[in-house]
């Protein structure tokens, strides 16, 4: 019987430490990537991490909502967010979405999308979406 319930509590344990492992909060992925996720999910938010001016001189992915990580309330920003959803999140060359990523998965965020070198990748493969202000 001991050794049963040995056999039993040990393959629990590595099954909970197998889904563990398979459960990343944080995915980075190409430009290209980052639009197909976000593009295929009806419930996508997408924040764009960068100040007013590199918006206003660059440019933004289509429906993205602002969100400046230099700003001083940016962590009291975040914390606001719900979350459960999955975010998809970019700032000029992945510093401060890299930042905000680790952030938002310690503060137990389900999943969150990062975009690998940021907007200016995004601005250097063809054919994906900008707008401008």
């Amino acid at each position: 019987m001991k050794k049963t319930l040995l056999i039993f509590i040990s393959a629990i344990s590595f099954y909970a430490c197998a889904q563990k492992q398979n459960t990343a909060v944080v995915t980075n992925v190409t430009p290209d990537e980052f639009h197909k996720l976000y593009s295929a999910d009806k419930n996508a938010v997408i924040i764009d991490l960068r100040t007013d001016d590199e918006l206003k001189a660059k440019g933004y992915i289509p429906g993205a909502v602002q969100l400046d990580w230099l700003a001083k309330d940016n962590e009291q920003q975040v914390d606001k967010l719900d979350k459960n959803k999955t975010y998809y999140i970019y700032c000029a060359s992945g510093g401060r979405s890299g930042d905000c990523a680790e952030y938002m998965e310690k503060h137990k965020f389900k999943k969150v999308v990062n975009l690998e070198k940021g907007f200016t990748a995004w601005m250097a493969s063809k054919g994906l979406p900008v707008e401008k202000k």
